[in-house]
């Protein structure tokens, strides 16, 4: 207990001494912005100094033009009077002129004077016109600087509020030191009291060894005090009289006797004992050996068809497991993977037989059975970077899982490569292993060893990588997000590929997926073809063009590619960034069949909106380029089996779905006054792709209407994220709105079930599957026209679509006019057609969204793509 004290005492006090330095720490930046502020402050007031200087300067300025304004005029007026007497005394001499000529030489004496006057008077009236434009040029400068002075007291008022601020934080900071001064000291006195106790402790253990010794003395003197006892008892013997000493060996030989009789008793019931032991252990041994042979029987008897998909799948990988290993050749594990693929009777047989004996006997019984035999379907490997339930994202797990899944009921032999996550669901992995095999693969100019991990997923064989390299990239609690996801995908989709070189297997198609696992295309034909590994087609499935992986071009050298060859625009070069590479690009180049998730998807991203940037690539490829409609899995989505809900219901009996809309509810606080009350569901990432304005206007939009509105789901981003917090803050004890900002795999269950009508008004949808889960719960889907929106979901207005696929209510505009019409529509109908709502929830719950369409169209183009490359095959050999 005490130690259990102390190390929470040094977390405490690792974590306050922690927390002090970072406020010394920030304490000390907002001091430095204080200084800087001040500096910027005192700047100021100098500028304001300078500024009332000037405005006074410029005072005295317009003083002194005002005077010289004065001056101009009063000059002004003597130069008129002076033009006026000239202008007379000329009128006087010119009627004078013959009186006066005696006087000339003094006449043209005082004309001299009068034209120096005027001409100096010209001079002044000239110098003073520049001095008024001089001043009148400062005056204009100081106009500016008046204006300079405005902007300096406004960025001053702000300094100085932006200086309250800090010192405010400032203040607070203070605080909290003295706070975490104080817990310095208790943490101090914390441990002078652990000290303390630690003495105490040391006392304690001192005193118990002092005990222990005590006791171990007082044992000794116990022996010592026994035997003299005994010593005592024999001097007393001694001194009895003879007679005494007779009666007691006589009763002492009575007491023996006794005992050798009870002895004897006790040693024939345990010989007893033993001889019915001893038969019991027979008789189990027997019964646990006719069990062992009746359970190989009733394997031997059970029909091979009836065989769960996990048994095969767990063969398929005890055979890999070999061939890793090399305890069997390349072609012996081909026959043997023929017979698990055919399902063969024999195969089953020897791994009864063998499943008590040692590995080299099991592979002695195995190898008798490899036989020429033909084969039949396509070996089909999936290269993903998630795979549902172990490791799900979005959407493109379940499609993994699902697509394998059937795929493989249509007789394919179907594997899966996926890396070793950390963060995995491994409880979902059945049968998990590590091979006795290293696989190494190049990187970064050097081999680097990977773990090969092997295990079944809902029935299927998995393949898990675990890179033995120094970054641990798949060691960093998430799946996506990180810095250098492009090197961690592109190092996997190499080893992915050297697993299947090194493990001699020969597929028919690798199918990969998404930018993650995009370089396969183009490593599979400039690396791994050329080494032997080229029986395969190349089949690429890109879920989401929104995300392309891009990167600088010098990065795609670390996995082993040519960068000079591939970052050319008819390659892998980005299409808007040329000094950029692009997965999804060179995938689309480099795979034999391009598909995407719906086709109404496949038409939009061939558009320039659509594409972002590939709409070129793809129009240029789109003969192998094809969208086929993503399914959901029926047997994990079904209402009446889903072990989640409250009470499981199906199409002829839709009182469970009224009883899960109460239990919801119960569940999440909303009002159960009337139970035909309309919900509305929306399970969603909330990400600008979903249409979040479009959501958040459902939310007020339904409870204007009179509904409840449930909304799962969070977001990535972190302003959307305080947007909807906000929202389920302001609902959060409101009777009709509830809003869970986290995603719970088993409340999407109960909503799906509870909800009446289910809203998806995504700016662009590659596929979307919830609209098909509402719909096999019965829930009716408002949904953009988009992706694959609009291949699933037909409104129940249109006249165009036949009415057996009227299945929802759809509308166009990406607004909230557009939202309004399809919730109006919705409500109107819950409310007043009952009878045909009824009908439509059955229409929907009876609609076939399985993966079984979807597989057929895979197949067909799996088929017809191996079969050109047979024939190209037999052409180039002259058959």
């Amino acid at each position: 207990m005490c130690m259990l004290d102390t190390l929470l005492l040094n977390k405490a006090r690792v974590f306050a001494l922690d927390d002090l330095e970072r406020i010394f720490h920030e304490k000390d930046k907002l001091q430095g912005e204080i200084n800087v502020l001040e500096m910027r402050l005192a700047e100021n007031d100098a500028k304001m100094k300078v500024a009332a200087q000037e405005k006074i300067r410029v005072e005295l300025l317009e003083a002194q033009l005002e005077k010289l304004r004065n001056e101009l005029d009063q000059r002004g007026a003597t130069e008129r009077s002076v033009f006026d007497l000239y202008e007379s005394q000329n009128n006087v001499f010119n009627k004078e002129a013959p009186l006066l000529q005696n006087n000339t030489l003094l006449q043209n004496s005082s004309v001299h004077s009068l034209s120096d006057e005027l001409s100096l008077l010209r001079s002044e009236n000239m110098s003073l016109k520049n001095d008024i434009e001089a001043l009148r040029e400062e005056l204009s400068n100081v106009k500016n600087t008046d204006e300079r002075v405005a902007i300096l007291v406004k960025q001053h008022s702000l300094m100085k509020s932006s200086l309250q601020d800090l010192e405010s934080k400032l203040i607070a900071s203070e605080e909290d030191v003295s706070k975490l001064s104080s817990l310095k000291v208790e943490c101090k006195d914390l441990w002078e009291t652990v000290y303390t106790l630690q003495a105490l402790l040391d006392k304690a253990t001192k005193r118990a060894d002092q005990a222990i010794l005590v006791l171990q003395q007082n044992q000794d003197l116990r022996k010592k005090v026994d035997k003299l006892e005994e010593s005592l008892e024999e001097a007393v013997v001694y001194k009895l009289s003879s007679e005494k000493l007779q009666q007691y060996n006589e009763l002492i030989q009575q007491k023996m006797k006794l005992l050798e009789e009870h002895l004897q008793r006790s040693d024939e019931e345990i010989h007893s004992y033993v001889r019915l032991y001893q038969d019991s252990v027979q008789e189990f041994q027997d019964t646990l050996k006719s069990l062992k042979e009746e359970s190989n029987k009733r394997a031997l008897d059970e029909p091979i068809d009836d065989m769960p998909w996990e048994f095969w799948s767990h063969l398929l990988l005890i055979i890999d497991g070999w061939l890793l290993e090399k305890k069997i050749s390349t072609d012996d594990a081909k026959h043997l993977r023929e017979m698990v693929w055919k399902r063969d009777g024999r195969i089953c047989e020897a791994y009864m037989e063998s499943r008590e004996k040692n590995e080299r006997e099991a592979v002695s019984r195995f190898l008798k059975l490899t036989s020429s035999s033909k084969s039949y379907g396509l070996s089909i490997i999936h290269i993903a970077a998630e795979m549902a339930p172990v490791a799900k994202v979005g959407g493109l797990g379940d499609v993994v899982t699902g697509l394998c899944k059937a795929l493989q009921k249509r007789g394919h032999l179907v594997e899966i490569v996926l890396p070793k996550y950390d963060c995995m669901q491994y409880d979902r992995i059945n049968n998990l292993r590590a091979l006795d095999v290293v696989v190494e693969s190049y990187f970064d100019g050097k081999l680097y060893k990977n773990k090969i991990w092997v295990g079944t997923v809902e029935g299927l064989p998995v393949y898990f990588i675990e890179p033995q390299h120094p970054e641990k990239f798949f060691w960093r609690g998430q799946f996506y997000g990180e810095h250098d996801d492009f090197r961690r995908f592109s190092f996997f989709s190499r080893a992915a590929l050297e697993l299947l070189l090194q493990s001699g297997k020969k597929p028919d198609i690798i199918h990969c997926h998404d930018w993650q696992t995009a370089f396969v295309a183009p490593l599979y034909w400039d690396l791994y073809a050329p080494k032997g590994l080229n029986s395969a087609r190349i089949c690429f499935t890109c879920h989401n063009f929104e995300y392309q992986g891009t990167a600088p071009a010098s990065e795609l050298a670390s996995c082993g590619l040519d960068v000079h060859q591939l970052n050319r625009p008819d390659r892998m070069q980005d299409n808007s960034a040329h000094d950029r590479v692009n997965p999804v690009k060179g995938a689309v180049v480099f795979s034999n069949i391009v598909t995407t998730v719906s086709p109404t998807y496949a038409q939009e991203v061939r558009t320039a909106e659509g594409g972002k940037g590939l709409h070129s690539t793809l129009s240029f490829h789109y003969k192998k380029f094809v969208g086929i409609l993503n399914g959901i899995d029926t047997d994990a989505w079904n209402p009446a089996t889903d072990t989640s809900l409250k009470v499981q219901y199906n199409v002829n009996d839709l009182q469970g779905k009224t009883e899960n809309k109460i239990a919801l509810r119960k569940f999440l606080g909303l009002s159960n006054a009337d139970v035909r009350q309309p919900m509305v569901g929306c399970i969603t990432r909330l990400v600008p792709q979903k249409g979040v304005h479009l959501i958040r206007h459902a939310i007020y939009r339904t409870l204007e209407l009179g509904g409840q509105f449930v909304l799962l789901g969070s977001s990535p981003v972190a302003h959307i994220q305080r947007e909807f917090e906000g929202i389920a803050n302001h609902f959060v004890s409101h009777h009709h709105i509830r809003l869970i900002l986290k995603y719970d795999e088993s409340l999407s269950h109960s909503i799906f079930a509870a909800s009446d009508i289910f809203i998806i008004p995504s700016i662009f949808e590659p596929c979307g599957l919830t609209q098909m889960i509402a719909m096999r719960y019965g829930s009716i889907p408002i949904v953009r026209k988009t992706g694959g929106l609009n291949d699933s979901v037909f409104d129940v207005d249109d006249d165009t679509v036949p009415p057996q696929f009227r299945n929802g209510f759809t509308f166009s505009t990406p607004d909230e006019h557009g939202v309004n019409s399809a919730l109006d529509r919705a409500f109107n109908y819950y409310r007043n057609n009952t009878e045909v709502w009824q009908q439509l929830v059955q229409k929907d719950m009876n609609m076939d969204f399985s993966w079984e369409l979807s597989t057929s169209q895979y197949e067909e183009l799996y088929l017809k793509s191996v079969a050109r490359a047979r024939g190209a095959s037999n052409r180039a050999q002259g058959l």
